[in-house]
């Protein structure tokens, strides 16, 4: 198969700063947000191993017990807000969404290049709150203790997290009108990639949900500022209100960060077993399930609240039922690998990873949706195993399977493949020795959020602490040798997997405005085994 002619791309007209802070091509701010979100994994990353050398021992004697609550608090507000959230969508949805349904680039260039500044003054407004003094709430920021009595810079801490979820918004606006307006002659829906239909999904959950956050946020600095009783009983709030608007943004927020990933995981799949992916309308269709049904589930989080018990029954069967349509993509993705002919490259050892992991976050979920059982595991570290498994095990596996897969097109150069396997092992064993603890910890009643515990969980704690240890060794190493493939790495053709999408018919890196001529689709997606590409 010939290459395409080469021609000047995105990388090689401009290197000066300024082009690149002004810039309004969707792949520069993709790498811009690739930057941001590295930055804030490592900010995050560093406070997780402060507190897991805390709980090596019983006995709280590293850090202080408030230094103890800010340095979980500030991790969660990071990595969720700054990091699993912005990730997949503003990394990989902002380079090759547009490419993959043949448009130059996204809707809105300038708003798009707004997103990001919206992005990082949200991150540095939360990292001066790191700096002098901390926040100590916890990431839910749950009240009347954050609207009344915390004594650290909450009021500061909700403006960097209000600002940061118009960047949300921003993004997921550019990418619904970017899919529904900019699609290729003959790229119809039904031959979308299934990755844009998980980013489209993912796109309406930002723009619908995001602004009950920011309301919710905005009402907490309302309160603690003037003294008016929104969440606070002792002035006549409710504090239960708080937890239903937040939860009603937070658990969709879930599904903001782990169905890009599931996108990924079609792309991975499709590509290294060379097959199209089995049901493909219902996996399509399963992405837009999940986010519409996730809407209805916030309340599995109060069980243990005021709720009414008939109100529990009604959101524990919608948590079950939301489970079915991520049944859905896990299945197919199975009956695609089925007898297939498996290429194990190092996105596919991701891809693995991938479905192992999210397989027992999704299976220990279905625990925390059953009302009698939630009551004894509410707020352990049982809680804090599955979330990591979803979040971490699922969301962060997906991210690093589709930045391995789409790295050579995004830099032209191609990374060492060995070190790639050996980072995918690394971070799967290391994430399991962390975690698989925790959910004994947490059926032995182990709160979460606690500096200290009874010396009878020890053993299990040195276990999770050495396991993060060498997760943390599996996400330096991709760092390290991606950074080197820059200056090193062999030069990548444009398509080093044989794999079929219209990112793959550009050169790598892709020119300026992707394509030199507009590309026709007439076939399917994933038309593997097919004469061709099928596009003109």
């Amino acid at each position: 198969m010939s290459e395409p002619a080469p021609a000047t791309n995105y990388l090689n007209w401009n290197y000066s700063i300024r082009s690149w802070l002004l810039t309004t091509d969707h792949k520069r701010i993709g790498l811009l947000y690739l930057m941001g979100v590295t930055f804030f994994f490592a900010i995050g990353g560093l406070m997780a191993s402060l507190f897991r050398m805390e709980l090596a021992t019983p006995a709280g004697n590293l850090v202080t017990a408030d230094t103890y609550n800010k340095l979980f608090t500030l991790h969660g507000v990071v990595m969720i807000f700054f990091f699993l959230v912005p990730s997949v969508p503003g990394v990989l949805g902002n380079f090759v969404l547009p490419i993959m349904i043949g448009a130059k680039d996204v809707a809105f260039p300038r708003l798009n290049l707004a997103s990001w500044y919206v992005y990082i003054i949200g991150g540095c407004i939360t990292l001066y709150v790191a700096v002098t003094g901390g926040l100590d709430t916890g990431w839910t920021f749950y009240t009347p203790y954050s609207s009344t009595y915390a004594n650290t810079k909450v009021i500061t801490a909700a403006l960097g997290v209000f600002i940061t979820g118009f960047s949300s918004i921003l993004t997921g606006l550019n990418f619904i009108v970017t899919t529904h307006k900019l699609r290729a002659p003959g790229m119809t829906w039904m031959r979308l990639p299934l990755f844009v239909w998980a980013i489209y999904a993912t796109s309406l959950i930002m723009v619908l949900a995001t602004p009950v956050l920011a309301i919710t946020i905005a009402l907490i600095a309302i309160e603690r500022a003037t003294g008016i009783g929104i969440f606070d009983p002792a002035i006549g709030g409710d504090p239960v209100l708080f937890q239903h608007m937040f939860w009603f943004y937070s658990h969709p927020a879930v599904y903001i960060m782990i169905l890009p990933s599931m996108g990924v995981m079609s792309e991975l799949i499709a590509c290294f077993c060379r097959r199209r992916i089995f049901g493909y309308s219902f996996v399509a269709a399963s992405s837009l399930a999940i986010a519409i049904i996730g809407f209805f589930v916030w309340g599995h989080h109060l069980f243990v609240s005021t709720q009414s018990p008939y109100a529990g029954m009604v959101f524990s069967f919608l948590s079950f039922l939301v489970a079915i349509p991520s049944a859905v993509k896990a299945f197919n993705w199975t009956a695609t690998m089925y007898k297939s002919s498996v290429s194990w490259q190092t996105p596919m050892v991701y891809a693995m990873g991938f479905m192992g992991l999210f397989l027992i976050g999704g299976l220990t979920g279905l625990f925390l949706a059953n009302l009698a059982v939630d009551i004894h595991l509410h707020d352990t570290y049982f809680v804090v195993a599955h979330f990591h498994y979803i979040m971490v095990g699922g969301a962060l596996m997906g991210y690093l399977g589709g930045l391995h897969y789409w790295w050579p097109k995004i830099t032209g150069k191609l990374y060492p493949e060995w070190w790639g396997k050996f980072s995918a092992l690394t971070v799967f064993i290391g994430f399991n020795l962390t975690f698989m603890p925790q959910f004994v910890l947490g059926f032995m009643g182990m709160p979460r959020r606690y500096y200290s515990y009874p010396v009878e969980w020890q053993a299990l704690n040195v276990l999770s602490s050495a396991g993060a240890t060498i997760l943390g060794v599996g996400y330096l190493i991709p760092m390290i040798y991606l950074i080197w493939s820059l200056k090193n790495g062999k030069p990548a053709p444009a398509n080093p997997w044989g794999a079929k999408g219209l990112e793959w018919t550009t050169p790598s890196p892709p020119p300026m405005h992707n394509f030199e001529q507009t590309p026709i689709v007439t076939e399917e997606a994933y038309a593997y085994g097919n004469e061709g590409h099928g596009h003109g």
